[in-house]
């Protein structure tokens, strides 16, 4: 995936090399060098697990100033709903939604509102017979990327269908035109709850770009609205969630999509447990599903990492929620007052191609060459994986080896079965240590208590 923008970073002073976002990779992004973590974006799909994992909050996000709405006359946020299962309970919704056009925004769109238009468009897709089973929902852009880069047989298998966060920004556009607006003149903001969804914004997958025009830190805009949210009365927004059904409230959990499609949906969730029925599919060993709703995240979006509150209130705050809004498909066309051809139309997505990790260069002969190498390697590997060579297993370091990015006495087993056979010596053992994980991690005080004493 050469050439991928960057959405995250990580701030060096704060890495103690500890390797759990190393080991947590589902991509084999990261490695240790000189003690630090680093990060191969070209492998990156943006699914969060290092900053889940990191101790020191070593991982910072990227984002749009929050400022740039003011570069427009119709400010409009589009959220998830949830948004609202951050705040505690004794704020109401009327609250929360005061509180954002006290931030600044004009307009608010929940992006699960005209949900109907998306079912109805994804159904029609699957009753279509050659449509490959099982088909995989494209909601959670970090599994899209993932099946880019790992799996790139089952991109056909991707639903070609926009997220709700696509399909509302039309729906806003639509009606805001409708009352008289200016295309130039409306400013599109999406508030994400994860790093995925800014760079499926930023670097939109199966669209040229995105009509979106700025991102911001979910957890950022609940802080905003927390400083200034009304404990008193405030007006009545109930008009503007007019739209919403029990459906759309909880299309970002766990099932929250995939009841709606096909006689046998399934719903994964988590980045690993994606990876290990993706190998499934791909081995055919999943005959007879006809969709899969896959979230990189546990409890789908109610636990992203751009949020504040406990993913387990979260879910149960938005489940009572949806209780008292209608089913979708009650929701009538004058109501949502909206084109459903043209919004179906503009939900189309263009082709997903793979985009595999060349691991060894784009000379076929060449890469076959390395990969019988590498494959040589780790038969004289220890095998067990404990990442103290700076590579999250024995695998990848030999990939990095036969890449000129790591050497044999990288691994400290090796280093010891040579040093008690003489072929190397133990300060030249120590110094290849030390070039891996940094001098300070040898400078610990053990008279100390803390991550002094840790050596780091």
């Amino acid at each position: 995936m050469s050439g991928s923008a960057i959405y995250h970073a990580l701030d060096a002073s704060k890495c103690i090399g500890c390797t759990h976002c190393m080991k947590s990779c589902p991509t084999e992004a990261i490695r240790v060098v000189n003690g630090l973590a680093v990060i191969d974006y070209d492998r990156c799909v943006y699914c969060g697990q290092c900053h889940r994992v990191c101790p020191t909050r070593a991982f910072y996000v990227l984002q749009d100033d929050l400022a740039a709405i003011y570069g427009f006359k119709y400010r409009v946020i589009l959220f998830p709903s949830i948004m609202i299962g951050q705040f505690p309970e004794k704020y109401s919704e009327d609250q929360i939604y005061d509180g954002l056009k006290k931030v600044g925004f004009t307009h608010i769109y929940e992006v699960e509102q005209p949900l109907q238009v998306l079912i109805d468009s994804v159904n029609d897709v699957l009753k279509d017979s050659e449509t490959p089973k099982p088909a995989i929902s494209v909601y959670c852009p970090a599994i899209v990327r993932i099946i880019q880069a790992r799996y790139p047989d089952l991109t056909e298998n991707i639903i070609l269908r926009k997220a709700p966060h696509n399909l509302a920004a039309h729906f806003a556009i639509q009606q805001l035109m409708m009352e008289g607006a200016q295309r130039e003149e409306i400013g599109l903001f999406y508030a994400t709850p994860c790093i995925a969804k800014i760079a499926a914004v930023k670097s939109p997958v199966g669209e040229t770009e995105s009509i979106v025009d700025g991102i911001v830190n979910m957890n950022q805009l609940y802080n905003e609205v927390m400083k200034v949210i009304s404990e008193g009365e405030v007006p009545d927004y109930s008009n503007q969630r007019k739209n919403l059904s029990c459906e759309g409230i909880t299309w970002s959990l766990t099932r929250g999509e995939s009841c709606h499609f096909g006689s046998r949906g399934i719903a994964i969730d988590g980045i690993h447990n994606a990876v290990r029925f993706l190998e499934r599919v791909e081995n055919e060993q999943a005959q007879g599903i006809d969709f899969i709703e896959m979230r990189a995240c546990d409890q789908g979006c109610a636990s992203g990492i751009l949020l504040s509150g406990d993913r387990f209130m979260t879910v149960e705050r938005l489940e009572r929620r949806a209780k008292q809004y209608p089913p979708a498909k009650e929701i009538s066309q004058e109501i949502i007052k909206i084109d459903t051809g043209d919004l179906k139309e503009k939900l189309v997505l263009e082709p997903i191609s793979p985009k595999p990790h060349l691991i060894f260069g784009k000379e076929r002969l060449k890469a076959m060459e390395k990969m019988t190498r590498a494959q040589r390697i780790v038969c004289f590997l220890p095998g067990i994986d404990c990442g103290a060579c700076g590579a999250p297993n024995c695998h990848a370091l030999a990939e990095d080896m036969v890449n000129n990015k790591a050497k044999m006495s990288d691994c400290v087993f090796i280093q010891q079965l040579w040093e008690s056979e003489g072929r190397i010596a133990p300060s030249k053992a120590f110094l290849n240590v030390q070039k891996k994980w940094g001098t300070d991690r040898f400078k610990a005080d053990c008279n100390k208590r803390g991550k002094r004493n840790e050596g780091f």
